[in-house]
């Protein structure tokens, strides 16, 4: 890989990002080498290069990928040489690897952040975080699974790795894996092209705790499903417990096979909530604590903290990337943050949070595309031209709105919630077929978040 090979990748992780997080985060980064599949890239100061490998390293080494690069690691940091002789991180293990059943694996990277000590605990969150607590102590659990489900950035990784990292810590002697649903696939069809199913299953269901993160991607995948199943059943059946999460509830993942849907409904499942101000200013309060900690001299003006709980709503993995930026900021222009500087260096984040979509945008920007009438989206008729776009209405609305399916289908005329998720699945289901569903979809999606 080249210089120019790295400015080719640059520009689609650019289109990926956004410019804003692109001239923050990557423009600053300078290309040293790729040598035996580790990209070593060079960045301004340590903090930046830790920030990029958390955040970003995903991103980049698909692009990176996609230019002819063989790489499969990333490295980044000040002063940053070649790095192909450090240790890899992919397998976490425990010390005393020689004997088989002391064994913690992670097909995913455990991120050092995402443990309990970190997690700040609200009234949105506070059920999620016990039943986590509850099986991390690998006491007595009544629930098996436990089934974490909610919108993105609301804390469902970080509490299926902090079980990983406590069960690590506290009992070096349990098999306890983590990974996710899409790993999951991947690893059962290398298995099915080399052959070796056997030793796929002995691998999946001698562990004493899987962590299944984002099932909701084997929906559909109907041989990969299948033996998620019985990979499931086999370790319930010896009281082994099953972690899973997903961004919604199991009855609500279309394509998810109806055996498979009543499995996880059969333990505790959990919807963690979108954070009130209170928990979104105790997570800002502690990631600066942690920050100051490590860099004492660094002050943000009083109210900020306040006004940034206020104003940034989306999620906490939003909220935890717009004090990031300000930390990056003091980093690189060595300055104090003042309320004026944090309007202006997240104001596309505010800019954002000012704009609430309503139900009611939605169904008029689908009744001007569709040419229909407002009234058409609330009334009783059944055809075609009028229940097809009604759906799409439904199925944006619950895209890109926090709104409950009960809560969608009273703003539908008052329809039952069973009829909003119906038209959500049938959505999905055509787009998946249909390329000018498909189409209309992202478009109407494009116009309303315009």
């Amino acid at each position: 890989m080249t210089n120019d090979a790295w400015a080719c990748a640059k520009s689609g992780i650019r289109k990926d990002i956004g410019a804003h997080n692109y001239q923050t985060w990557i423009e600053p980064l300078s290309f040293r080498s790729l040598d035996e599949g580790t990209l070593s890239l060079a960045s301004p100061t340590d903090f930046i290069g830790k920030w990029v490998m958390q955040n970003f390293q995903d991103v980049i080494l698909r692009h990176v990928t996609e230019t002819g690069g063989e790489v499969v690691r990333l490295v980044c940091g000040a002063g940053v040489a070649n790095a192909s002789n450090a240790p890899r991180s992919e397998i976490l293990q425990t010390p005393d690897e020689s004997t088989p059943r002391s064994r913690a694996r992670q097909e995913n990277t455990l991120d050092k952040r995402f443990t309990f000590d970190g997690f700040i605990v609200g009234k949105s969150n506070e059920l999620a975080h016990a039943a986590a607590r509850r099986v991390a102590a690998n006491g007595p659990v009544s629930f098996n699974p436990l089934f974490l489900h909610g919108r993105v950035g609301l804390g469902k990784t970080h509490l299926m790795q902090a079980i990983a990292w406590e069960m690590q810590e506290a009992h070096p002697e349990k098999r306890v894996m983590y990974l996710s649903a899409e790993q999951f696939m991947y690893r059962f069809v290398q298995a099915l092209r080399e052959k070796n199913t056997m030793d796929f299953k002995q691998l999946f269901r001698t562990v004493d705790v899987l962590l299944v993160d984002d099932v909701q991607f084997i929906a559909g995948k109907e041989s990969t499903q299948e033996e998620f199943f019985h990979t499931f059943n086999a370790l319930v059946d010896q009281g082994k417990q099953v972690v899973i999460s997903a961004d919604r509830s199991p009855a609500e993942i279309s394509d998810l096979e109806e055996r498979i849907t009543s499995r996880l409904q059969s333990g505790l499942v959990v919807d963690l909530h979108p954070a009130d101000y209170e928990l979104r200013l105790g997570v800002l309060q502690h990631r600066v604590d942690t920050f100051a900690a490590q860099h004492p001299s660094f002050q943000l003006e009083d109210g900020v903290l306040e006004f940034l709980a206020s104003r940034i709503t989306a999620s906490i993995r939003v909220l935890e990337g717009a004090v990031m930026r300000l930390f990056a900021y003091a980093d690189l222009v060595k300055q104090n943050v003042t309320m004026a500087q944090a309007q202006d260096v997240l104001g596309d984040l505010l800019r954002a949070s000012d704009r609430k979509l309503t139900i009611d945008e939605i169904m008029k920007v689908t009744c001007e595309h569709y040419s229909l009438r407002m009234s058409d989206m609330t009334s009783a008729r059944r055809s075609r031209t009028v229940a097809r776009p009604r759906q799409m209405a439904m199925y944006l609305a619950k895209k890109l709105t926090p709104r409950s399916y009960p809560e969608i289908g009273r703003k539908f005329g008052g329809r039952d919630h069973t009829t909003v998720l119906y038209a959500v699945r049938k959505i999905e289901e055509l787009m998946a077929a249909d390329t000018q569903i498909a189409e209309d979809a992202q478009l109407l999606q494009r116009k309303l978040e315009g």
